[in-house]
């Protein structure tokens, strides 16, 4: 009762709501003098606090660099962050992410719903530990290996060859299944006509603009990075066409974050969960960092990416949020970051959530998540304070709620201590 909600829709800001939740679901939603509160119910007075879905994280790996399966660590972080969902948008230990979804499918273990990945797949060139195709059958059929075990995500990468995401995208969608990229080698507007269903990172991976690109090649400058316009008519032609093709764009702010040096660091929580291993490689980089803490050439490039996402946003399409975990940036921790990040980049405060829930919701097609609605699962975040007035309340997360059963955060933090990236 009396609380501030953020629904997911995109709808301004509602105070003083009553929410009744009955099953794990929403029962219903409204004014105090609309709703009547259940005899019996147990009562929670929110007054002065806001209420967010669940965040629905949209690249947010199991995995970080060197370490392939992270993800009984990780998922405890998701969830005691107030990420209830997550694609994880590509695979290094496939297995073990199945396995740990239908953990938690079963009640067996706590985390955010998974909604696992196949490997990536790349091309020549590319990193070994990922799908080399061979040819179009050993690309096939290595895809319906991991369709027969329920996956239904596909993830290319930088080397894809074109005419293997040709494949790609043709046996993912035979089989109802989805295909995202994080692209190099082949161009949005390319794959955009080629169906791919999203793309990756936004301005940074938009060889589009490269100079010199050799068809098929992940080639050419970049010097589109630190020069071109964003309200360029080529750029909204081609932000057009991926709109018009209703392909999806996952924003990765927090990550590229950790690539700038005056920005780049890591806040108490982040250090208190991170293993002694990583928390050496991180000062590490820090130090490394001091010594060029005048450049401004990454924060300019910060800028742009974030004009790029905003601009697409506005113009109609489907942007959605995802942590993309590595360096010092931790599952679920760098999910809140990235509210901060698009509120800095001018979006309000119910674009930036819908961005991180019922968007990422909407792109997975669960449309029994996402938003604060009547008849939908009750995933949401109770967060002490308001969220409109300060965005970093979307840190002072007092407890999440995921099919109506509330999760103690500090309570999961105290377990991991120390234990991210453990050797």
């Amino acid at each position: 009762m009396h609380v501030n909600v953020v629904d997911g829709t995109g709808a301004v800001l509602k105070e003083d709501q009553t929410i009744v939740i009955k099953h794990g679901l929403f029962e219903a939603i409204g004014g105090p003098t609309e709703i009547k509160v259940p005899r019996n119910a147990k009562i929670l007075d929110l007054k002065g606090k806001t209420i967010i879905p669940g965040i629905v994280g949209m690249h947010n790996h199991l995995h970080i660099p060197r370490f392939p399966d992270v993800g009984d660590v990780a998922a405890k972080l998701y969830l005691a962050s107030g990420v209830t969902t997550i694609q994880t948008c590509g695979a290094a230990s496939p297995n073990n992410e199945i396995a740990l979804s239908n953990t938690i499918e079963k009640g067996m273990q706590i985390g955010p719903d998974i909604i696992p990945s196949a490997p990536f797949i790349t091309g020549k060139g590319g990193n070994p530990n990922m799908i080399i195709p061979r040819n179009e059958k050993h690309l096939r059929d290595t895809m319906q290996h991991y369709i027969n075990q329920g996956i239904k995500w596909f993830k290319v990468y930088r080397n894809t060859n074109p005419d293997d995401l040709k494949v790609i995208i043709d046996e993912a969608h035979k089989n109802n299944c989805k295909v995202r990229g994080h692209l190099c080698s082949i161009t949005f507007e390319e794959a955009t006509k080629w169906g791919i269903d999203g793309i990756e990172h936004g301005l940074n991976s938009t060889s589009d603009f490269r100079t010199d690109k050799t068809y098929g090649i992940c080639n050419g400058g970049r010097e589109y990075m630190d020069e071109l316009i964003i309200e360029n008519p080529k750029v909204k032609a081609l932000q057009q066409l991926i709109i018009d093709n209703d392909v999806f764009l996952t924003s990765t702010l927090s990550i590229y974050e950790a690539s700038i040096p005056n920005r780049a660091y890591a806040d108490e929580r982040t250090l208190k969960a991170m293993s002694p291993f990583l928390l050496n490689e991180y000062k590490e980089r820090r130090d490394n960092f001091d010594k060029s803490i005048k450049d401004t050439i990454r924060n300019n490039r910060l800028k742009r990416i974030m004009q790029f996402e905003y601009q697409y946003y506005k113009m109609g399409g489907l942007l959605c949020a995802g942590v993309d975990a590595g360096r010092y940036v931790l599952p679920g921790f760098g999910d809140q970051r990235n509210y901060e990040l698009l509120i800095e980049a001018g979006f309000s405060t119910p674009e930036a959530i819908q961005i991180m829930t019922g968007n990422g919701a909407k792109a997975l097609e669960r449309s029994n998540i996402g938003t604060i609605q009547e008849g939908k699962r009750a995933n949401f975040v109770i967060l002490n304070g308001s969220l409109e007035k300060d965005p970093t309340i979307i840190e002072k997360v007092e407890t999440v709620f995921k099919n109506g059963v509330g999760y103690d955060p500090d309570s999961i933090l105290e377990t991991i201590e120390g234990q991210f990236a453990k050797e």
